[in-house]
């Protein structure tokens, strides 16, 4: 299930983004989460399974664009399409207002993504 970011995650947060290959250092990750805590352009969703937070999915959104900025599984759960499924997920957040779109750090994944959607247990 996707959630919003609250401060109150500021640590599982920072957390799975430092899994983020340019997301290593403390003052970065700090830096980045506050952008995503007071910048309204910038929004950082949370995936919970079960009562565990095991992926982050953070967006720069403007002028109709919704730009993957970051994504990160817990590593103990990752190859179990968890990815995909914040994508298709936020995808249904997004509507028809913004157009999903990847960055170059996050595109490959994307691509991926798009090759490959998975179903949500809502849609089956």
């Amino acid at each position: 299930m996707l959630i919003r970011y609250k401060r109150n995650y500021e640590k599982i947060a920072m957390g799975l983004l430092s899994f983020m290959p340019n997301e290593k250092d403390l003052k970065k990750l700090q830096q980045t989460v506050k952008q995503y805590d007071t910048e309204p352009d910038y929004q950082l969703f949370l995936w919970k399974e079960d009562e565990d937070i095991i992926g982050i999915i953070g967006l720069k959104m403007e002028d109709g664009i919704a730009e993957l900025q970051h994504v990160s599984v817990n590593p103990s759960h990752r190859h179990q399409g968890i990815g995909k499924k914040m994508v298709d997920a936020l995808k249904k957040v997004l509507k028809d207002e913004y157009k999903l779109t990847a960055n170059e750090e996050t595109h490959s994944f994307f691509e991926r993504c798009e090759e490959n959607p998975v179903k949500l247990e809502q849609d089956q």
